[in-house]
């Protein structure tokens, strides 16, 4: 079975050659991640799935030996398990014709391409993996039309890049093509 959100297809040189959309896109309206997801973002997932499995079958346990109302309250507990380890693949920056998709943890924002003035990487302290903690390191900000302060979309220390300084770069240089194609 295919999943769509986790392949990042990669620009051909032929159509970047001769001047096609900046990933090498032939259905410009679909979203895209530029990008693959991170091993530790990946990893997060698996660690969430196998807790899962660990619930699922206590509900097979717990509905063979016990009440139902205790096994339907640890499927839902499995299922929410479930639903948090693919949304967390999930989370990233998505692109298509129309704009970008920043989808987080639990919410969701779209930007259209002529709500962003630019997009640009810069050097600047990062937060490690989100967590409190900073580095220094480099990030891709969005700066919207109507002025105010820059959107973080990526960093080279989050869940996807951390470690994997040329993926951040291919990243980076691909969001700023979409920008500047679509602007």
């Amino acid at each position: 079975m295919p999943l769509p959100f986790l392949t990042a297809d990669r620009a051909r040189d032929d159509d970047a050659a001769a001047g096609a959309d900046p990933l090498g896109y032939e259905d410009p309206d679909r979203w895209r991640r530029p990008y693959r997801p991170g091993p530790w973002r990946v990893g997060g997932a698996a660690v969430l799935l196998l807790l899962a499995s660990y619930v699922l079958f206590s509900t097979l346990i717990i509905a063979m030996a016990g009440p139902l109302t205790a096994a339907a309250v640890c499927a839902a507990v499995g299922a929410l398990i479930v639903v948090a380890a693919v949304r967390l693949v999930r989370v990233g920056i998505e692109v298509n014709a129309q704009g970008l998709r920043r989808t987080g943890l639990l919410r969701s924002t779209t930007v259209r391409w002529q709500d962003v003035a630019e997009i640009r990487t810069v050097q600047q302290p990062v937060r490690w993996l989100g967590l409190p903690r900073t580095v220094q390191g480099e990030a891709v900000l969005l700066q919207p039309v109507r002025g105010g302060a820059p959107y973080t979309l990526i960093t080279s220390h989050d869940a996807d890049f951390l470690g994997r300084a040329e993926s951040f770069d291919t990243a980076a240089d691909a969001l700023e093509g979409w920008a500047a194609t679509h602007h």
